[in-house]
């Protein structure tokens, strides 16, 4: 259940973040383990475990959480910025929360993994 990851104790206030953003539907902020100068996690404040879980009635979210990646990465001063969504272990999602990656501030390699 994903209010039960360490991003739904974030949520409730149990464990700090270093937050960059927030509003009614998502919250920001900056990875603990970063993987580039910048690397911020937008997520959703309704638990949705990953993105194959997601329905239509989540369309809205999904947009709201890129638009907010696009604007963390304006307010972080970044042109040019990766998002990343991980859906399942396989694909190395290792919160079982919906969250998208901000991740720039250096040149960034293709194919990543």
């Amino acid at each position: 259940m994903s209010q039960d990851t360490i991003f739904g104790r974030i949520l409730r206030g149990e464990i700090p973040c270093d937050q960059v953003y927030a509003d009614e539907h998502c919250l920001a902020f900056r990875d603990v383990t970063p993987q580039a100068p910048v690397h911020v996690l937008v997520i959703p404040r309704q638990p949705i475990a990953q993105l194959a879980d997601a329905t239509e009635a989540h369309e809205a979210l999904l947009g709201h959480l890129l638009l907010v990646a696009a604007r963390v990465a304006k307010q972080e001063g970044l042109e040019s910025f990766r998002t990343v969504i991980n859906s399942g272990a396989d694909a190395g999602q290792t919160v079982f929360h919906l969250h998208v990656h901000v991740i720039g501030g250096r040149p960034l390699a293709w194919p990543p993994g």
